[in-house]
């Protein structure tokens, strides 16, 4: 039995590498040349996305955005329906619990059966198989699906019927994003306070505060390396995501809103492509105007 796999940038490239080892796997991705490391790794490359679906009954898609899906899946063409009968959509990218939920009726009325499963972790757990995977859909579905997440996430958490792992996503990047927001403030101000960085990062590595990610973004902030774990682009997205929840809950999210304009900043500065990290750069511009 083939699997599919659509979609193979920052996260689904890697993720897809650790399936295509496993054996068994069909990949498409709109830049070719993102698939031919697949295709070194054992892959087969299909010609367009409608292969995928005609070759493998679990089709795992990580996709950019609402529209890369509706656009593999072709949805609102008669191709929707040939396509997702008889399969099972496992949706593990990041879009609003709205978009989810409709896309989840409709998978279903057209004879097919969906799955959410967005990921906690960024490149490096994903390069690993290490990365948690958020599980929500019809019961028989999710169990069907959850053994075939091995090569990728080392854990898997049922949370109930759609859109319930994608609310769950969204709650853990808000944490996500405050947390490394608030690192990179704590830097800044170490930084600006003449204080040795790397004393800085030994006191926060061995502390009650340390985890893996405020490791990880710790050295990356001391180093000045930011090549992207997860972009700046792809935060301020999340974040905005995020924000469009709590307001539709009558949420206060004061913190995040915070957040969201720093993401911004950076964004504008030129940054998006960069690790999250960068936000600094935002937090660096503001003391630069008020010195």
């Amino acid at each position: 039995m083939d699997i599919g796999f659509i979609g193979l940038g920052l996260m689904g490239a890697p993720m897809a590498l650790n399936l295509a080892r496993a054996g068994g796997l069909v990949v498409w991705n709109r830049t070719p040349a993102r698939a031919e490391p697949l295709r070194a790794a054992g892959a087969d490359v299909a010609d367009g996305p409608g292969e995928v679906f005609r070759r493998a009954r679990f089709v795992f898609l990580m996709l950019a955005d609402e529209g890369a899906v509706d656009d593999v899946l072709g949805r609102g063409t008669p191709e929707f329906a040939a396509r997702v009968a008889g399969r099972t959509v496992v949706h593990m990218g990041t879009t609003s619990a709205a978009y989810s939920a409709g896309l989840d009726a409709a998978v279903r009325a057209a004879g097919g059966r969906y799955v959410e499963a967005p990921v906690s972790g960024s490149r490096g757990p994903a390069e690993e198989g290490r990365l948690v995977a958020m599980l929500a859909g019809d019961p028989g579905a999710v169990g069907d699906v959850r053994p075939l997440l091995g090569p990728m996430c080392h854990q898997s958490v049922v949370c109930g019927a759609a859109p319930s792992a994608l609310l769950m996503k969204l709650a853990v990047n808000l944490f996500l994003i405050t947390m490394v927001t608030g690192l990179a403030e704590a830097t800044h101000f170490a930084d600006r306070h003449g204080l040795d960085l790397r004393r800085f990062q030994e006191v926060l590595a061995t502390g009650p505060m340390a985890s893996v990610v405020s490791r990880g973004k710790a050295a990356k902030l001391v180093e000045g390396e930011l090549s992207p774990q997860a972009a700046v682009a792809d935060v301020l997205k999340n974040n905005r995501l995020i924000a469009e929840a709590a307001r539709s809950a009558g949420l206060a999210s004061p913190l995040l809103d915070a957040c969201h304009a720093l993401f911004a900043e950076t964004l504008a500065l030129g940054h998006g492509g960069l690790d999250m990290a960068a936000v600094i750069k935002a937090l660096e511009a503001r003391t630069a105007r008020t010195a």
